[in-house]
């Protein structure tokens, strides 16, 4: 395996959360960062990782394309095995990295799902949803999603079919990183606070592990 893990939080929490970035961010952007930090602060273990592509722009400034779903499957499979597998952990990440990890969550049977604003369709185009898989999601799974999210909003996400294991957390005001309008009463900052502190929840009411990294 390639991809290399960053890791945050207490090493003996019975709780790790593996998480993975968007498409066009690294796994130690701002928001990354924040939410990482956000978990451990809470008493869990977080792992980070980056996707080949993601990497190579690391190592190489190549500004390539994110790879194909195919590689950036096996990569979530790969850096699963690595930590002892899918009933050790619950899985996720922003945009991209959450959507990619709802495609492998029942396949390595994790303990839950965490998106980080979950892509449902490209923006300006509703129709081309990316939710089938989601209608007989298995896995527990929580979606933190922002109410002007261009890429499904409240009012779009009502509509689906979805999985009764989904919960949908909305942040009120919030984008695809549930940043406000300056108009707002709001601020980034309690978005995302407000998001950590749900996917914080979620985990740890979750049951149990059955073994700690």
């Amino acid at each position: 395996m390639t991809s290399k893990l960053l890791f945050d939080g207490p090493d003996e929490s019975r709780d790790v959360v593996v998480l993975a970035h968007g498409a066009g961010a690294s796994m130690d952007s701002p928001f990354m960062d924040r939410v990482a930090a956000g978990l451990a602060e809470r008493g869990l273990r977080v792992a980070r990782f980056e996707f080949p592509y993601m990497q190579a722009r690391r190592d190489g400034g190549r500004r390539g394309a994110p790879d194909r779903p195919q590689v950036l499957m096996e990569t979530w499979r790969q850096v699963v095995a690595s930590l002892g597998g899918g009933p050790r952990l619950v899985i996720g990440g922003k945009s991209m990295g959450g959507r990619i990890a709802s495609m492998v969550v029942d396949e390595i049977g994790a303990r839950g799902l965490v998106c980080l604003g979950y892509p449902f369709h490209p923006p300006g185009k509703p129709e081309q949803l990316r939710t089938k898989h989601l209608e007989n999601l298995a896995t527990p799974a929580l979606f933190i999603q922002g109410t002007r999210d261009v890429f499904g909003s409240a009012d779009d996400v009502a509509s689906y079919e979805l999985s009764p294991r989904i919960h949908v957390h909305w942040i009120e005001a919030g984008d695809h990183s549930y940043k406000p309008p300056a108009r707002s009463d709001r601020t980034e900052a309690v978005n995302v606070g407000e998001a950590i502190a749900a996917a914080a929840d979620f985990v740890l009411n979750l049951p149990a592990a059955t073994a700690r990294i």
